[in-house]
């Protein structure tokens, strides 16, 4: 139980990896704010399998990220909640393809807003509860943040921006509050689906010859929030070795 007493506000918790990451943290110990926008079937689902385990240990908190008016009250009703907040996980994403000559402005309004205005602002709004706490911020990046995707280039963007918006914040906001990334490659598919092909193609790629798990990624956030003190403004990258290959 490492992380007794710690609170953790992860956004986008609902489904997949922030699932993944919420059930990881929670069984270290800490008490967990878990943001959702619609899935609140999932977030009430999650948060009774977790409290069964350890009463009022989850807390929800709903609300458009997209809305920078909402970003100060999901911090304020995590304090709300037990009176501190010891680090923030930027796990809330939208990912879809913006090929280029049919890109529109409200496709690039939503995955620039998601996947890297929001986090920058919500992690303004967070600073001073996370530095009486000397937190941690933890951004969920993407290998193509370094690496474009074919047929996402918006996507791409945003997330090579949140690369270096978790150096920036490291910059401004030590010593007290450690800000990192994680890049997951081939951890779950898209939700739009990928035909067998390309899935076998992805996984020839990566060194492993294997797909990762969410588990992975859990463990990497575990990691940056418990173990890696002396760590700031860097990018885990969890993709098998697929980042290495041309």
């Amino acid at each position: 139980m490492a992380l007794s007493h710690k609170v953790v506000l992860i956004t986008g918790a609902a489904h997949r990896v922030g699932a993944h990451i919420t059930r990881v943290l929670h069984g270290e110990g800490a008490n967990i704010v878990l943001h959702y926008r619609q899935s609140a079937a999932g977030a009430r689902a999650l948060q009774q399998e977790l409290q069964a385990l350890r009463p009022d240990s989850v807390a929800l908190v709903s609300g458009d990220i997209l809305d920078l008016a909402v970003l100060p009250h999901l911090i304020s009703e995590a304090l709300g909640c037990w009176g501190q907040l010891d680090a923030l996980i930027n796990n809330a994403s939208t990912f879809y393809p913006t090929p280029m000559g049919a890109v529109t402005g409200d496709q690039w309004d939503d995955l620039l807003g998601t996947n890297l205005r929001a986090p920058f602002f919500l992690a303004q709004a967070a600073t001073e509860a996370l530095r009486a706490q000397h937190g941690c911020i933890i951004n969920i990046v993407d290998i193509h943040g370094e690496r474009p995707l074919k047929n996402h280039p918006v996507y791409s963007i945003a997330k090579a921006g949140l690369v270096m918006l978790t150096r920036a914040l490291a910059c401004e906001l030590g010593p007290e509050i450690r800000v990192n990334g994680i890049a997951p490659g081939a951890i779950l598919w898209p939700e739009q689906g990928l035909d067998a092909a390309a899935r076998e193609k992805i996984i020839a790629r990566t060194f492993l010859k294997r797909q990762g798990s969410p588990e992975d990624i859990a463990r990497a956030a575990l990691y940056l929030i418990r173990d890696a003190g002396y760590m700031s403004g860097q990018v885990l990258t969890v993709d098998g070795g697929r980042s290495l290959n041309s």
